[in-house]
This record gives structure tokens, C-alpha cells and sequence, in this order.
């Protein structure tokens, strides 16, 4: 069994017991590549429910189990599809998928579930419901029962089928948060964020004084770009109107028919409209050492109105160990709300936090283990071609 005394986030080897023990279990078999340096990707059950509205399954006197038919007996459930062959999820609606994994976790483990990194960037609006608990994507330590995805494609409309993996699992213990001074010490050792741009140029990484912390890593906004092309993209934007993406098909899209490529202009700024789509990068290039993983903070309010990103979760080995290049750009999935928003190039933007892995894992994030984004730089999702 897995040792309970010790503090951080399960590696690739403790999932791998848990799935082994049943700790983690699926009547489908969960293969060895849904097993991730410090996630397992969860997959897609064989319904999905059209619903009225988000909701949450808060505990209460009458109920102890939350169940499907509890959503048919409010009127929640609009129609159910079979996802065997594969359904069609139109954009703007509200599905609940009831997922393959369950779990029935040790009293001193939690989980926590993030979007991957392909349904972030195609404004897949993803969050994991538990049996009876008042937050999302939360699994309380001791929970014993089904998972279930909440699904909003707001960007596009989707096709999606049984076994298609959308979301994350992360299973913890203790408090396994980096401190600041933590941070600062790991970064002395080991640089955490580096300067991007051509490499032996702006390639070193950022000293004592430029790092900022406060409960986590400031990062900022890239608007320039690193190439000296005039016209250089820096930015995409989702367009309002175009055909059914199929998340089962990789490299098969062309970027163009669905994104808006957003130019450098002569004053280094972007003008975000309310609720648009924008895929945009960081400014600087950030490396997670095999002993610790990184996520990026939800929504801070400090840093403007708008979200940043759905898929915040970096694994251990993300940015390390390139030959070529030490650390690699975020991705940032953003979309402004209530009032337009003007950013400029180097404007602090967003944060990470840095936790502890209870062990370094086996396998670490990267080419050898067929990781889609580890060299990426301002990225679109897998599944489009240029």
C-alpha cells in the first residue's frame, strides 16, 4: 500500500498501485497510457445528459447518494445520448458524463481534477462532480464512489465518444504547497522561470530580483513574440462561427478555418473582447524539476478581469531536461468578462504554485513518454494542422 505518512502529490508509480489495489477502478480496464508522471486521464462513460443548467449535488437530511435518476426527478435532464459510436455536443449546452474511474480513497488521501491540456485550448469548459459535495472538481479525502464530468463547449461544437479522456486525476496528502521562500530556494538551485527568446540571446533564467513571488510565481504576458518578423503572431482568436471539431482526430483541422491569428502590432498591445476566445503565451518559459509539479492559479482577480486558463496543471519533467532549451512557454486559454480589456507585452498576467511529489516519478513529462506539448511555444490543441 501506498505510504500514508508521507506529504505531496502521488507519482506515476503510486497510481499505478492504486489502479493495481482497485483503489482506482473502471469496469473497462484503465490501460498504462492514461497514467501520467503525477495525473491519471479520465475517460468518458457511454451516456451523456443534456442538462438545463449547471448544478451541484450538495449533501443533505433526504439524500445520502446522488444519482442520474435524481437529475431526471428535478427535470434537470433534457434528453441522455449514447457516446458508444460517438455523440454531438453542441456548443453553449450543459452535459453531465458519468465517468468510467471510480474511487474509494484511503481516509488520508484527496484528489483533484484539472481540464487537460487539449480541452483547455479548445474552450472546453470542464469540471469533475462527486457523489454529494459542494465543490467541483474536489474529490474529499475517504470518497468512496462515481466521478462525473460537467461539459460546456463554449467556443465550438465538439464530437466526442466513450473512452475519450478529457479531464486529470491528482491524488495528494498533507499540504504539499512550495512556500515562497521554498520557492526562491528551489529557483537559487534549480531555475523555475527563464527568459524566452532566441536561444544564447534572452536564454538565461530570471535572477533574485526580477522573480516574483506571493503565494506562488507572477508571470506575464507575451505580446511581442520571439521572432523579428514585423508582422509575428502572437495571439489566436476563436472564430464565432465553424464546423464540428471531432476530439478523437489529431492533426486534422486546418488552424485557420477555426482561429483568427492575432499579429504583433507597433505598440506591443492586445484589445480583448468580452467573452471572446484567445489563445495567447507567456513571456516567460517555465521548468518543473522531476521532484514537484506546477499548476496555475484559477482566477485572480488582481490581475484583471478574466480568466487565464482551463488546464493549469504541469507535470514534473514539464520544460526540463530540453537539450536545446531550458523550460518551456504556457499556453494561456483566456477569455475577458463584463468590459473589454487592453493588455500590453510583459504585463504580469497570471500565477503558478509550485507542490511537492511525494517521490520523483518513474517516468517524467516529455517526448519519451509521447507528451503533446513538451517543445511548444504559442500552441494551438493537437488537433489542428497548419
Amino acid at each position: 500500500m501506498v505510504d500514508s505518512k508521507k506529504t505531496g502529490i502521488l507519482s506515476f508509480q503510486h497510481l499505478r498501485a492504486l489502479v493495481r489495489q482497485r483503489v482506482i477502478r473502471a469496469e473497462v480496464p484503465i490501460i498504462s497510457s492514461q497514467i501520467q508522471p503525477a495525473s491519471l486521464d479520465l475517460r468518458l462513460g457511454t451516456k451523456a445528459y443534456r442538462l438545463l443548467s449547471s448544478f451541484l449535488p450538495e449533501p443533505s437530511d433526504q439524500q445520502s447518494q446522488f444519482t442520474i435518476e435524481d437529475l431526471y426527478r428535478s427535470d434537470m435532464v433534457m434528453y441522455d445520448m449514447d457516446l458508444t459510436n460517438g455523440a454531438i455536443l453542441e456548443k453553449g449546452h450543459v452535459y453531465l458524463v458519468p465517468l468510467m474511474e471510480r474511487v474509494k480513497l484511503p481516509k488520508d488521501i484527496r484528489g483533484r481534477t484539472n481540464p487537460k491540456s487539449s480541452t483547455g485550448r479548445l474552450d472546453i469548459f470542464t469540471r469533475v462532480v462527486t457523489d454529494l459535495h459542494v465543490g467541483f472538481d474536489e474529490i474529499r479525502s475517504g470518497y468512496e464512489g462515481p466521478l462525473f464530468l460537467e461539459i460546456v463547449p463554449r467556443s465550438f461544437t465538439i464530437r466526442v465518444q466513450a473512452g475519450l479522456a478529457l479531464n486529470q486525476l491528482r491524488l495528494m496528502s498533507g499540504k504539499p504547497m512550495v512556500s515562497d521562500s521554498g520557492l526562491r530556494t528551489v529557483h537559487r538551485k534549480t531555475p523555475l522561470l527563464f527568459h524566452n527568446g532566441d536561444s544564447g540571446k534572452t536564454d538565461r533564467p530570471l535572477s533574485a530580483k526580477e522573480l516574483r513571488v506571493n503565494n506562488g510565481l507572477f508571470l506575464s504576458v507575451d505580446l511581442q513574440g520571439s521572432s523579428d518578423h514585423s508582422e509575428a503572431i502572437v495571439g489566436y482568436r476563436a472564430k464565432k462561427n465553424s464546423h464540428v471539431i471531432d476530439l478523437s482526430l489529431v492533426g486534422h483541422y486546418a488552424a485557420t478555418d477555426f482561429w483568427e491569428p492575432l499579429k504583433r502590432n507597433a505598440t506591443a498591445t492586445m484589445l480583448l473582447e468580452p467573452e471572446e476566445f484567445y489563445i495567447l503565451a507567456s513571456k516567460e518559459r517555465i521548468q518543473v524539476p522531476p521532484g514537484y509539479s506546477s499548476e496555475m492559479v484559477a482566477y485572480e482577480a488582481a490581475c484583471g478581469e478574466l480568466r487565464t486558463h482551463y488546464a493549469g496543471f504541469f507535470d514534473p519533467g514539464f520544460g526540463y531536461a530540453n537539450p536545446s532549451r531550458k523550460g518551456t512557454q504556457v499556453v494561456l486559454e483566456v477569455r475577458p468578462h463584463d468590459v473589454p480589456f487592453r493588455i500590453h507585452d510583459g504585463q504580469t498576467f497570471f500565477k503558478v504554485v509550485y507542490e511537492k511529489m511525494r517521490d520523483i516519478p518513474m517516468q517524467l513529462y516529455g517526448s519519451a513518454l509521447g507528451s503533446s506539448y513538451f517543445q511548444q511555444g504559442l500552441t494551438l490543441s493537437k488537433h489542428f494542422k497548419w
